[in-house]
């Protein structure tokens, strides 16, 4: 892997896909939240369940508060609601008083990142979220479809743990590239490079595509 082909892999995808604009919206809970409750299930679902929480308790000292069985009915349309409503209140009784993120705004990446995944549940692909969405700090979350494109473009190894991948894929994209390359990355897993049946005949980059020229 070189620069140069990592400089056309992400020229290629904002042909395609231009570039995201997604401010950093400094709201780190908030997000750590809605990515707890983006597993397994699509984004429609999350977000519906998301506003459903949002709706029923007016804080987040409510929703730990408030009876494991009333939070589960509240994120019901994002799936595997048990799992998720035990797993939102298990970090928000970690976090204590003040409930809040908001110091990670002023702190450096790595420490962010341990504090984040030392959180019940939270691994670095939840904590890498937070950091970019939320601060715009230099962390790039690795999801199954970015990890798919990455290893048949052989940008990321095939066989790897997540901690690796989130590794590699770090030291493969240019500062200040992070929101681009997981977005458009994410958006062509999604389009064209499906788990399945990837549609090569059509994708925009197969002629640098190793898999498809396999």
């Amino acid at each position: 892997m070189t620069p140069a082909r990592v400089r056309s892999v992400r020229e290629r995808l904002r042909t395609v896909y231009g570039v995201p604009a997604m401010p950093p919206h400094f709201a780190p809970l908030d997000e750590l939240v809605l990515t707890v409750l983006s597993q397994s299930t699509n984004d429609r679902n999350r977000d519906v369940a998301y506003l459903r929480l949002r709706r029923r308790f007016a804080s987040w000292e409510e929703v730990r508060a408030a009876p494991v069985e009333e939070v589960e009915e509240a994120i019901r349309p994002g799936g595997i609601s048990k799992v998720k409503s035990a797993r939102i209140q298990a970090i928000l009784d970690a976090l204590g008083d003040p409930l809040t993120l908001d110091h990670l705004a002023g702190t450096p990446v790595e420490r962010a990142r341990e504090q984040l995944t030392a959180l019940p549940g939270v691994g670095r692909k939840t904590a890498a979220c937070v950091l970019l969405f939320s601060f715009g700090a230099r962390d790039v979350p690795v999801d199954t479809h970015v990890a798919r494109v990455g290893a048949r473009l052989a940008l990321l190894p095939g066989k790897a743990s997540f901690d690796q991948l989130h590794d590699r894929m770090l030291a493969l994209t240019p500062r200040g590239a992070e929101l681009e390359l997981h977005v458009n990355l994410l958006r062509h897993g999604r389009r064209t490079c499906h788990a399945q049946r990837p549609a090569c005949g059509r994708c925009d980059l197969r002629l640098m595509c190793p898999s498809r020229r396999a």
